[in-house]
């Protein structure tokens, strides 16, 4: 019988590919020249690509804000985070799927895709059982998101899905965070002039739960997917005469908000809302619970 070690250390940590990793986190290279993998940064909002991985040295430079190093260096700019809960992330994300240290290398296309083989209604009981962990009921679910059966390095697995404007896929369960290409944000489009901003879709499925008795023909909506997919969406958002952000209470999502404000006065930032809480999923799991407790 094989036990899997308690924790990954930095050692391995900096073994991990960053190619196969941002693509796992959901970023994937805008041009590859050689050994060179080049990104719009993952660390900031640009629409010329800037960030470079060298696959042969497995280390990223971000040129726009002159900083580099290996995959610890760049998560915790990433995540804003300490090295500690930088390595759990890594160890928590991938215990019970494919592990990120060792991805096989890429020559050409990418060999570790994630392939969607079949989308199903939600059923599985460890499915349903996550959902109600994230206070997200399952009859709301259902509508927006479909159990999803997807490979990935040969092996089989499952999750909840949610289908992106391109056809791709968001893929969560309680062990894994995904996606499938091609990859884009996700729009509800209800011809309404308020315009409702999301970075993931379990932000998007709390607020629908948390504003059920309002109709959903009230707003449009954008899951962004990922938050470098902002600039992409502005002339979707930019032809509303109001737009209400509900970003990520991290580095990234106050960068966002602040640059989004600064464009435009029709920008709204609403994480005030849940300003003691990294997100609005996590504000729903813990509504009623004071500050001190959380």
């Amino acid at each position: 019988m094989e036990f899997r070690k308690i924790g990954l250390s930095i050692s391995e940590a900096k073994q991990i590919d960053m190619i196969g990793y941002l693509s796992v986190i959901g970023f994937e290279p805008d041009k590859i020249r050689g050994f060179d993998f080049w990104y719009r940064s993952p660390l900031r909002i640009e629409n010329t690509p800037s960030f470079k991985v060298n696959r042969s040295l497995n280390r990223w430079y971000d040129h726009g804000i002159g900083k580099g190093g290996n995959l610890i260096d760049f998560g915790i700019l990433f995540f804003d985070c300490t090295v500690a809960e930088l390595l759990k992330k890594l160890d928590d994300g991938f215990s019970f799927q494919t592990p990120v240290v060792g991805l096989p290398k890429m020559t050409g296309e990418r060999e570790n895709r994630i392939s969607v083989i079949g989308d199903y209604l939600l059923s599985s009981p460890a499915l349903i059982t996550y959902l109600g962990q994230r206070r997200i009921p399952i009859d709301l679910a259902g509508i927006y998101c479909r159990e999803v059966r997807y490979e990935m390095d040969g092996k089989k697995y499952f999750g909840i899905g949610f289908r992106n404007d391109l056809g791709g896929w968001e893929i969560r369960n309680p062990y894994f965070k995904g996606s499938s290409s091609p990859k884009g944000p996700t729009t509800f489009k209800n011809s309404s002039q308020d315009a409702v901003v999301f970075e993931g879709f379990m932000d998007f499925l709390s607020f629908l739960s948390l504003h059920k008795n309002i109709p959903f023909e009230s707003y449009d909506y954008i899951v962004l997917n990922s938050i470098s997919f902002f600039e992409r969406a502005r002339d979707f958002l930019e032809s509303h005469e109001r737009i209400w952000l509900y970003l990520d209470n991290d580095k990234a999502g106050k960068d966002c908000a602040a640059y989004a404000l600064s464009l435009d006065r029709r920008y709204t930032d609403e994480s005030s809302l849940y300003k003691y809480h990294k997100d609005l999923n996590d504000f729903l799991v813990n509504f009623g619970r004071p500050p001190d407790l959380l």
